[in-house]
């Protein structure tokens, strides 16, 4: 009996053991560092907390660019890219099998390639001269006389950013949202129609988002932790990290920054830890708009 008690938990074991590497000890050592002055060569120094004093009294770049830029992209293409999301699942749900598959494949490849495989194209449509498309065309239609240098115009790096990142936001949570609404109980339509719902709208507010709410979490998670976690798009368009005047500068690119460039570890340790407590922050609160209980 003793035996069979013991069984369950050898079956948890590599996913402890994988949880364990690659996720607990990653954190505890980013923790550790961050409360030390490290330069990858020397040993680390115990400094308490003068990085995060550092990181809100002394990184003004921190604060007049990199966390009000980070903000703005999260709010437009975390929410924009979840409601996007859902839409084209719900949309796609209502037609047949075949041009249902062909559709979803083509909204879900682009999150397919890598980030920076992704602003290749992107780089054609904004190239700064008359080969690029988007002054190509403006030209044409008599908007621009000359043409203008997109990706390194502070204007619009962060608005291109942003339309970039809402192209390739069809990812996991977008197949998620698909698999969600396509499993929802058929009955629960029929019995809402008995109810008086006469139209595809009063079903999808009263019986398909209740109903997928598991699903929509997930998709949640998934924009947020997405949202945060970009970087490559900024630096992949300039070119450059920092980005031009830190116009595109987000967390992630300021610890590369710090810790790739600069080999302040300790630094971009604390910063890894802030953001890890944004997502963490906004996951909770995603949990408790979205969970059934």
């Amino acid at each position: 009996m003793q035996k069979d008690k013991k069984n369950p938990y050898l079956f948890l074991l590599p996913y402890v053991l994988l949880f364990s590497v690659f996720i607990i000890i990653p954190i505890v050592m980013a923790i550790y560092l961050s409360f030390t002055n490290f330069n990858t060569i020397e040993t680390p120094n115990f400094i308490g907390f003068l990085n995060y004093l550092n990181l809100l009294t002394q990184d003004e770049i921190f604060m007049q660019y990199v966390l009000p830029n980070t903000v703005l992209f999260a709010v437009i293409v975390g929410p924009g890219g979840y409601i996007l999301s859902f839409l084209l699942a719900w949309s796609l749900s209502q037609l047949t099998r075949v041009p249902r598959m062909i559709l979803a494949l083509i909204f879900y490849s682009p999150s397919m390639t890598s980030g920076v495989a992704m602003v290749v194209v992107w780089k054609v449509l904004f190239s700064g001269n008359q080969a690029g498309y988007v002054n190509s065309i403006l030209m044409k239609f008599g908007i621009l006389t000359e043409p203008l240098i997109f990706l390194q115009d502070t204007r619009f790096i962060m608005l291109i950013m942003i339309i970039v990142a809402l192209w390739g936001s069809m990812g996991v949570g977008f197949l998620a949202m698909l698999a969600g609404v396509l499993n929802v109980d058929e009955t629960l339509y029929e019995a809402g129609a008995i109810d008086g719902i006469r139209n595809r709208f009063q079903e999808l507010f009263y019986i398909t988002i209740p109903s997928m709410k598991p699903q929509m979490l997930f998709g949640a998670v998934m924009a947020i932790v997405g949202t945060f976690s970009t970087g490559v798009i900024g630096v992949a368009l300039t070119g450059s990290n920092p980005t031009p005047s830190y116009a595109g500068q987000l967390i992630v690119n300021h610890i590369e920054d710090y810790g790739f460039i600069r080999f302040e570890m300790g630094y971009a340790a604390a910063l890894s830890v802030v953001l890890l407590l944004i997502i963490f922050l906004f996951s909770y609160i995603s949990k408790k708009l979205f969970s059934e209980s």
